[in-house]
């Protein structure tokens, strides 16, 4: 099943910062070759549930081995029936 997810990753008790954490979950991601897109807070991302499931795992899981001992995500998705439905579409419809 296609998804469009917003994703928003929050290593906890890291201090005030956490670019570098973002640029490790930035790159698992980027390598998982799903189509994203990040914003101020969280990323997009589009692709088939399963693999975009197995893409944040990985990125928690990555999170963890650096020393993270806590993270809070927030996922949420949008799926569609009636037709095929891209990150770009949607905004190109905003004309």
């Amino acid at each position: 099943m296609k998804i469009i997810a917003d994703l928003c990753i929050v290593p906890m008790g890291s201090g005030p910062s956490v670019s570098h954490y973002i640029r490790e979950v930035r790159d698992i991601i980027d390598a998982s070759g799903l189509v994203y897109e990040m914003h101020a807070n969280g990323t997009n991302i589009e692709g088939e549930m399963a693999e975009v499931s197995a893409t944040i795992e990985a990125c928690c899981q990555r999170l963890h081995a650096i020393g993270v001992e806590r993270i809070f995500c927030t996922m949420s998705f949008s799926t569609r029936t009636d037709k095929a439905q891209r990150m770009a579409d949607k905004l190109a419809s905003l004309g």
